[in-house]
């Protein structure tokens, strides 16, 4: 397929950019030894040859991904309503592009949640306990089971804004007076009467995170994770290299309470990443979750694709 071409495109010329980088760095050396022969100025030149040949193979495979796009999800999302959910260090033209896949595959935009550094630094916990146990709509009850403050507040947030088939959304009412407790407390951002009832809920997050980062991806992946089994299902989704270390996806990936309850794909920037997240989506609507991408813990590289 050419997704898998794309990707090994892509190692390859990672590889090759390397094995270039170490040829110039012992140029100087290189060229007293070979002055004669001229062999590492020409193996320089034919490496970079290659990797221009790699670079133009993996842009046509990117266009190719683009043109193939909208007959691949077209009317995957049709009558589904998705929240968008964005959390610190996310990349506004990703959030911008995966907005209009899942608005190209037919489903209806409920509205976007911004998550602030606040909630996710977690040094109010106290404070986030007691808006959570006074703000529950009337008749619900969250998980007893959940005790940290990203189930918890994840539990919360589904139970405000989404729906399942065995369950109803909320009043307007609850949902406005929970939310906007959350809001003026500076746990989350949204526009005023701009949430509406979703089915599905998609989390946007950036890049790697680093090694001293992992009480923030367990919040966010927990978040995330109570949060879509309280609707229809949901995507965790990152950019790039968004599986590794600490991250919120390597955590709901490395925990099989979690990776149950919620897809992920580690390569949303990218058009295969972006093909994916809509179709990832669309099978969560059908009840199947899955791990896709490069990264570390992806059982497919999109969907519908064994390993």
């Amino acid at each position: 397929m050419i997704s898998l071409r794309q990707h090994a495109i892509s190692l390859v010329a990672v590889f090759l950019a390397l094995a270039l980088g170490l040829f110039l760095g012992s140029g100087f050396v290189g060229d007293r030894v070979n002055s004669l022969t001229g062999t590492t100025r020409d193996r320089i030149g034919d490496l970079e040859d290659e990797r221009d040949q790699l670079n133009e193979k993996l842009n046509s495979a990117d266009s190719f991904d683009q043109a193939m796009a909208p007959r691949l999800i077209d009317g995957t999302l049709e009558r589904r309503s998705v929240l968008v959910v964005t959390v610190p260090g996310v990349v506004d033209s990703d959030v911008d592009t995966l907005k209009e896949s899942v608005a190209d595959a037919g489903a209806t935009f409920a509205g976007q949640i911004q998550i602030s550094d606040r909630l996710v630094g977690d040094t109010e916990s106290a404070k986030l306990r007691t808006i959570v146990d006074q703000t529950i709509p009337a008749g619900a009850q969250l998980r007893a089971d959940f005790v940290d403050s990203g189930s918890r507040v994840g539990d919360l947030l589904g139970t405000l804004t989404l729906h399942s088939d065995q369950s109803r959304a909320v009043s307007v009412n609850d949902s406005r007076i929970g939310l906007q407790a959350l809001r003026e407390a500076g746990f989350i951002g949204y526009v005023d009467n701009a949430i509406t009832p979703a089915d599905l809920v998609l989390v946007i997050t950036g890049g790697a995170y680093g090694k001293d980062s992992g009480a923030r991806g367990q919040l966010v992946g927990r978040l995330a994770a109570a949060m879509a089994a309280r609707g229809q299902g949901g995507a965790l989704v990152g950019r790039t290299g968004s599986a590794t270390g600490g991250s919120p996806i390597a955590v709901v990936r490395s925990d099989p309470a979690l990776r149950n309850a919620i897809s992920t794909v580690d390569n949303a920037d990218v058009p295969t990443g972006k093909i994916t997240t809509v179709l990832a989506l669309a099978e969560e609507g059908q009840a199947r979750t899955g791990a896709y991408g490069i990264g570390p813990g992806a059982v497919a590289v999109t969907v519908g694709v064994r390993q």
